[in-house]
């Protein structure tokens, strides 16, 4: 006798909800606010996706090692702002010298987090505030940093297209590939997950963690400057200011299914929260929404983001059964 099969639905993933929301959020802006769905903004829409994207792959990385990176978008701001101040020197000599400054911010993060063994978000709130007070001091001629017109050539990888592609989105497709590649296909990806899992588990079986966490710091620090030099060369200056544009990268990552406490996440889950955050942000901004309302925005998205984390990713499994994290 033959039992009768019942069907099963699998359940939806994290990801797969995230775009869901994200095409209903999409269709709520195009009928309710007026010129969402004009070339223009849909111009600035993927390039703002782009950039923040490129920004979460190396927060992604971090994150997966079970760190967190606050000087990422500091960073970001000091190298690109020393690379348009600098391009009289040359362009291959101040794009090297902006990459140097990204690596050795990597590097002293990566530092004080394997060797100091600071906490990543203490280690990484001081170098952030240490490289915006040094870069401001000794690195940049001003607060704000223009794209000199005798090299609006430079300007293609923000404002050109490869057939007929905007360079912003292929730059993010290249480095969502090579990050994917790097995470899953890799041997030291793999220690990246395996670390962020379970840090003591790693170090007996002899997997190198401390340079590994700073490898994690200098691939974020120089993805970042990456995205840097697209949102650059997008705009055309940058302003060398505090920013809250951290927040958005973390939002992205934690969103898009990636764990705050490691060993959990892909760049499919930085895709996702990307498209998501990049359309609300776009969305609110054309809607006229005060600045302190998107901040309260933000800030409860994140939270439940970062409480939905924590249910979906318990510490222990102790922990999960007595619902106490």
């Amino acid at each position: 006798m033959k039992e009768n099969k019942a069907y099963r639905f699998k359940t939806p993933g994290q990801e797969q909800i995230v775009l869901l929301i994200t095409v209903v959020v999409f269709f709520f802006f195009a009928f309710m606010v007026d010129g969402f769905t004009s070339l223009g903004n849909l111009s600035i829409l993927v390039k703002n996706i782009s950039v923040i994207g490129i920004l979460g792959l190396g927060m992604a990385i971090v994150l997966v090692g079970g760190g967190i990176d606050l000087a990422q978008v500091t960073g970001m701001l000091i190298t690109s702002a020393f690379v348009l101040q600098h391009l009289h020197w040359g362009i291959p000599v101040a794009i090297l010298l902006g990459l140097l400054i990204a690596i050795v911010i990597g590097l002293i993060n990566g530092f004080l987090v394997a060797f100091v063994e600071i906490p990543a978000i203490f280690a990484t709130l001081a170098t952030s505030m240490v490289v915006m007070g040094v870069g401001r001091t000794w690195l940049v001629e001003s607060r704000v940093a223009l794209f000199p017109k005798e090299y609006e050539s430079l300007q293609f990888i923000g404002q050109g297209r490869l057939w007929g592609i905007p360079m912003p989105i292929v730059i993010f497709a290249g480095f969502a590939l090579i990050t994917h590649i790097f995470l899953s296909k890799t041997m030291y990806g793999r220690f990246v997950y395996a670390q962020g899992d379970n840090l003591g588990t790693s170090r007996l079986t002899g997997i190198a963690v401390r340079p590994l966490t700073i490898l994690q710091y200098i691939l974020c620090s120089c993805i970042a400057y990456v995205a840097a030099m697209v949102q650059a060369s997008t705009t055309g200056l940058v302003q060398v200011r505090s920013s809250d544009l951290v927040y958005n990268v973390i939002l992205v990552v934690v969103l898009g299914g990636v764990s705050l406490i490691g060993g959990r996440g892909s760049v499919k889950s930085v895709i996702v929260g990307a498209l998501l955050v990049g359309t609300l942000l776009n969305g609110m901004v054309l809607m006229n929404v005060q600045s302190d309302v998107q901040n309260i925005i933000r800030c409860v998205v994140l939270l439940i983001a970062i409480l939905l984390d924590n249910r979906l990713h318990p510490r222990d499994e102790e922990s999960a059964r007595q619902g106490d994290i």
